[in-house]
C-alpha cells in the first residue's frame, strides 16, 4: 500500500500537464451533469402558478387529461397519458353539491372566456369569482346590471367601452376599476354566464374553507360528494366513459388557470432527460479516451516500473489513486460551476420566452447540493476509465510498453459491429416518422461514432493511404516526416481522429435535424401561400367576418383559418403513445387559391364537421385514405372518428391534419386569434381592395403580402432555446475534449521531437511537420465526421421531409473553423518546448 501511494504521490506531481488535461475534462463533465440534473429537479418540481385562486382552499374542475392503454409486445398493458391544453368542464349541477358539503364556508363558481377590447384579447369573467384570486376594488362598485362591467385598468368609471365576445360587439359602462391583471373584464354574474356560452357547465369551482377545517379532510369530503352525485367531467373520452372530476389543492390550484404548464412541464422533462443521456454517452466516451491517452503516453515508464518489479496490482492500485485525486478535485469544481451554469439556462429561457405563461420552476435552497450527487457519478465514470485503462497498462510486458502495439482482432470485429448496428439503426429511421425517427437518427449517430472510436487506426491508417502521397510530393521534408510519424503511429492518431469525430458528427446532427426541417417546412409555406391580403384583429373577428369579406368586390376567394391541437394515440413497437400535434381548422370554399397544402387525392370542398384531410406522411403511417376512417382526441379530451376526405402533400407547413373550422373551434375553450386570408381577383385595384376589406371588418388589421403560414408545435420555442443551449455546451465540452487528447499526445511525444532535433532536423521543419499532421489530423476528423452525420442524417431527413440534409453554410463553416484551430492549438503550443534551443548535431536554429 506504501508502494502504491509513492507511485501515485510522485506520478501525479510527474505528469501535472496530463493530468491538468483529464482534470478539464472531468470538470466539464461534472458541471454538465450537474447543470441538467439540477434542470431535470426543479422541472419535476414544477408547477402552474396559483392565481387566480390563491384565496381558494379547493379547486373543483375537469380532467385535463388524456389516457391511452394498450398491450406491448410480451409485456402487461401500460398506459399513456397526455396534458390537455383546452378546458375540460363540469356540469353546473356540481355547484349546489359542493355548497352542501359540510365545512364548505363558500363555492363560487368561475367561468372565463375571451374578450375583444381595444383590438386586442382579454380575459373576462364574472366579478364573483374576483374574491378566489382575491382581487378586491381600487374604486367604484361591483357590477349590478348586465351592461356594467369592473375592469382591471386602463379606462374611468362611467366611461363606455366596446367590448367584443364570441364575435358580437355590445357597450357597456366602467362602474369600477379592480387589483389584479389589466388585461381583465369582471362581469355581472348572469351577463358573465351568458357571455360564456355553455350555461350548463362551469369551467372550475373555487372552494373557501371554513375556520379550523383542514384542506386535507375538506378535500376528502368533496371528493366523496361529488362521487356519490355520480358528478363526471363534461365529454365522453376515448373508453366510452366520463373522467372524475378533479379536486386540486396547494400548488395544483394553478392547473385549471395555466392549462399549458402541465403538458409544457411534461415535454420538458421528456427533452432534458434526453439530454442528460446523451452527456452521460459523451462524458463515458471523453473521459476514458483522455484517461487512455494520459496512461499511453507513459508507457516507457511502466514498463520501466514493471521491469524493476513493480506489480501490476501496485501499478493498477497507484492509476486509481491518481485519477481518484484529480476526480474528485475536478468533480467538486464542476458541482461549484453547476448552479451558475444552471441559472444561465434559466435566464436564457426567460430571456427567449420560451416558458409557458404560469409554469414555476421552483429552486429551493435543499435543491443546491444536487450536483454533488452528479460530481460522484463523475468520480465513478472516471474510476471505470481508469480501472479498464489501468488494467491494460499493467499487463504489458517491458519489451512491449518500449513500442506502440497494434490494436487486436476483437477491437477490429467490434467497431465494425458497431458501425453496421448505427447503419440499421438510420435504415430504421427512414421507415418511422416524428420522434421514432429523431431518435432512431439520433442513436444512429452515437453508435457509429463509438465504432469510429474503436477503429481509429484502421481509419488513420486508410486516411493516410490516401494523403501520405500528397504530403509526401508537395510537403518537402517536413511532410515526409509527417507522412512517416502519422503510418507508424496510427494508433496515435486514431486517438487524435476520436474526439474529432464526435464533436463533427454530434454538432452537425444536432443543428442539421432541426434546421432540415425548418428550411422544408419554410419552403411548403413558401409555396402554400397563394393570399394576397390577411385580415385579423387580436381581440377576435366579428361573426360573419369571412362572409362579409367574399362579397366584397374584388375578391376572388376568402378562407378563414383558426390554429389549434389534436392528440393522436397510437402505437410504437406495441407501446402506447400519445402525440400532440399543431393542426388548422380551415372553411374549404375556395381554399386552394388562399392556402393550397397540394392535394394528392380526395377533395378539400368535402372538408366539413366530422371529415378530416390528411398529409401525406401520417397517411401512409396511418394507412389512411379518401374514405377511409382516423381517430382524434381534441384538445378537450374529446374523442371522435373522422372521415378522411382528402391527402395533401405540405404537411411540413400546415400540420398533419387539416380540420374545418366549426369542427376544431367546438373544442376549443379560448381560441386563438385567427385570420382571414384573402385572394384578390386578376382584374381587382389591389390598394382599393385593402380599402375596401379594412371597411368591410370594422376594427380589423388588413395586411398585404401576409407571411407565410408554418404550424409549429406548442413547445417549439422551448425545445429550440434548449437544443441550443445543449448543443453549445456539449460542443465546448467535445471542443476542450480535442484540445486535451491532442495536448497529451503531442507532450508524450517531446522525446520523439527532441530525438529528430539531435538527428539533425530543424526546427522550420518540425513545425513544418506538426502543421501537416495536424492539417491531416483535422481533415480526416471532419471527413468521417461528416460521413458519420450523413447516415443519420439522411435517413432523417428523408423520413421526415422527403429531402437532402440541409445545414445553413455559416453553421458548416463554424464547425471547419472550430476543429482547425483547436487541432492547430492542441498540437502546435504544446510541442514548443521540445523545439526551443539548439542541440547538438541539430541543423539551423531556422531550420
Amino acid at each position: 500500500m506504501n508502494v502504491t501511494k509513492l507511485l501515485a504521490s510522485r506520478a501525479a506531481r510527474t505528469h501535472r500537464k496530463a493530468w491538468a488535461a483529464v482534470f478539464a475534462a472531468l470538470a466539464l463533465t461534472s458541471l454538465l451533469l450537474g447543470s441538467f440534473v439540477l434542470a431535470l429537479a426543479s422541472t419535476g418540481l414544477g408547477h402552474a402558478r396559483v392565481e387566480r385562486y390563491a384565496a381558494a382552499d379547493l379547486v373543483v374542475t375537469g380532467d385535463q387529461e388524456t389516457r391511452f392503454t394498450a398491450k406491448p409486445w410480451g409485456s402487461d398493458p401500460e398506459t399513456a397519458r397526455a396534458g390537455l391544453t383546452e378546458r375540460v368542464r363540469v356540469p353546473a349541477g356540481a355547484l349546489g353539491v359542493v355548497r352542501k358539503v359540510p365545512g364548505v364556508r363558500a363555492a363560487v363558481a368561475d367561468d372565463v372566456f375571451q374578450v375583444g377590447r381595444a383590438g386586442r384579447a382579454v380575459t373576462g369573467r364574472a366579478w364573483d369569482a374576483a374574491r378566489l384570486a382575491p382581487y378586491e376594488l381600487r374604486d367604484g362598485r361591483a357590477p349590478r346590471a348586465a351592461g356594467e362591467v369592473v375592469v382591471g385598468g386602463g379606462a374611468r368609471i362611467g366611461e363606455r367601452v366596446t367590448l367584443r365576445v364570441a364575435g358580437a360587439d355590445a357597450a357597456y359602462t366602467v362602474v369600477g376599476v379592480a387589483d389584479g391583471p389589466d388585461a381583465a373584464v369582471y362581469f355581472e354574474a348572469a351577463e358573465a354566464r351568458r357571455l360564456a356560452g355553455h350555461p350548463d357547465t362551469l369551467d372550475a369551482i373555487g372552494v373557501i374553507a371554513e375556520s379550523g377545517v383542514g384542506t386535507g379532510e375538506l378535500s376528502s369530503r368533496v371528493r366523496h360528494a361529488l362521487d356519490a352525485a355520480e358528478i363526471h367531467s363534461v365529454g365522453r373520452r376515448a373508453d366510452g366513459d366520463s373522467a372524475e372530476v378533479q379536486v386540486e389543492t396547494a400548488d395544483g390550484r394553478g392547473g385549471p388557470e395555466f392549462l399549458a404548464a402541465a403538458p409544457a412541464r411534461k415535454g420538458m422533462l421528456e427533452l432534458l432527460a434526453s439530454v442528460a443521456a446523451t452527456v452521460v454517452l459523451i462524458a463515458l466516451l471523453v473521459v476514458s479516451s483522455t484517461v487512455v491517452q494520459a496512461l499511453r503516453q507513459r508507457a516507457h515508464e511502466i514498463g520501466l516500473l514493471r521491469a524493476v518489479g513493480a506489480t501490476p496490482r501496485q501499478l493498477r492500485g497507484a492509476v486509481g489513486r491518481e485519477v481518484g485525486r484529480v476526480a474528485a478535485r475536478a468533480a467538486l469544481l464542476g458541482a461549484v460551476a453547476a448552479l451558475p451554469a444552471y441559472a444561465g439556462l434559466r435566464g436564457l429561457l426567460g430571456a427567449r420566452g420560451a416558458l409557458p405563461p404560469g409554469l414555476e420552476l421552483p429552486f429551493p435552497p435543499w435543491l443546491w447540493p444536487a450536483p454533488l450527487v452528479t460530481a460522484g457519478i463523475t468520480v465513478l465514470i472516471a474510476r471505470a476509465a481508469a480501472w479498464i485503462a489501468g488494467a491494460r497498462a499493467a499487463k504489458l510486458r517491458p519489451a512491449e510498453a518500449l513500442r506502440e502495439s497494434a490494436p487486436g482482432t476483437p477491437r477490429r470485429v467490434a467497431g465494425l459491429v458497431l458501425l453496421g448496428l448505427g447503419a440499421s439503426s438510420a435504415g430504421t429511421a427512414v421507415l418511422q416518422s416524428g420522434q421514432a425517427a429523431a431518435m432512431a437518427a439520433g442513436a444512429a449517430a452515437v453508435t457509429m461514432v463509438i465504432g469510429c472510436a474503436l477503429l481509429g487506426p484502421w481509419i488513420a491508417a486508410g486516411a493516410m493511404r490516401i494523403l501520405g502521397a500528397p504530403l509526401r510530393r508537395f510537403g518537402g521534408p517536413g511532410g515526409r516526416l509527417a507522412a512517416a510519424n502519422c503510418t507508424a503511429a496510427a494508433t496515435r492518431l486514431g486517438a487524435a481522429l476520436t474526439p474529432i469525430i464526435l464533436v463533427t458528427a454530434f454538432t452537425a446532427v444536432q443543428l442539421s435535424g432541426g434546421a432540415t426541417l425548418t428550411h422544408a417546412g419554410q419552403g411548403q409555406a413558401r409555396e402554400a401561400m397563394r393570399a394576397d391580403f390577411a385580415v385579423r384583429a387580436d381581440g377576435g373577428l366579428p361573426s360573419g367576418a369571412v362572409e362579409r369579406i367574399r362579397d366584397v368586390p374584388g375578391v376572388r376567394a376568402a378562407t378563414d383559418v383558426v390554429r389549434g391541437t389534436v392528440v393522436l394515440a397510437r402505437r410504437e413497437t406495441g407501446e402506447p403513445r400519445l402525440d400532440r400535434l399543431p393542426v388548422l381548422g380551415v372553411t374549404p370554399e375556395g381554399l386552394p387559391h388562399t392556402l393550397d397544402p397540394k392535394l394528392r387525392n380526395g377533395t378539400l370542398s368535402a372538408l366539413r364537421p366530422g371529415t378530416v384531410a390528411v398529409g401525406g406522411d401520417r397517411a401512409r403511417s396511418l394507412d389512411a385514405r379518401p374514405g377511409s376512417t382516423v381517430m382524434l382526441r381534441f384538445g378537450d379530451g374529446v374523442e371522435k372518428k373522422l372521415r378522411v376526405v382528402a391527402v395533401y402533400e405540405r404537411s411540413l407547413a400546415l400540420g398533419d391534419f387539416l380540420l374545418s373550422r366549426d369542427e376544431l373551434l367546438a373544442h376549443a375553450s379560448m381560441p386563438g386569434p385567427g385570420q382571414v386570408l384573402v385572394t384578390a381577383a386578376p382584374d381587382a385595384d389591389r390598394p382599393t381592395l385593402a380599402k375596401a376589406l379594412a371597411a368591410a371588418v370594422p376594427g380589423a388589421r388588413t395586411e398585404p403580402d401576409p407571411a407565410p403560414i408554418q404550424v409549429e408545435p406548442e413547445d417549439q420555442e422551448l425545445v429550440e432555446v434548449v437544443t441550443v443551449a445543449a448543443v453549445s455546451a456539449i460542443g465546448a465540452y467535445t471542443v476542450i475534449a480535442v484540445l486535451s487528447t491532442l495536448s497529451l499526445i503531442t507532450i508524450g511525444r517531446r522525446p520523439e521531437l527532441r530525438l529528430l532535433r539531435l538527428a539533425g532536423a530543424g526546427r522550420r521543419q518540425l513545425r513544418r511537420m506538426l502543421r501537416l499532421e495536424a492539417g491531416a489530423t483535422a481533415l480526416t476528423g471532419l471527413a468521417v465526421g461528416a460521413v458519420v452525420a450523413s447516415v443519420p442524417l439522411l435517413a432523417f431527413s428523408v423520413a421526415m421531409a422527403r429531402t437532402v440534409p440541409y445545414l445553413l453554410p455559416v453553421q458548416a463553416l463554424v464547425i471547419v473553423a472550430v476543429v482547425a484551430v483547436t487541432t492547430a492549438a492542441g498540437t502546435l503550443p504544446p510541442a514548443r518546448a521540445a523545439l526551443r534551443g539548439r542541440y547538438p548535431g541539430a541543423g539551423p536554429a531556422d531550420g
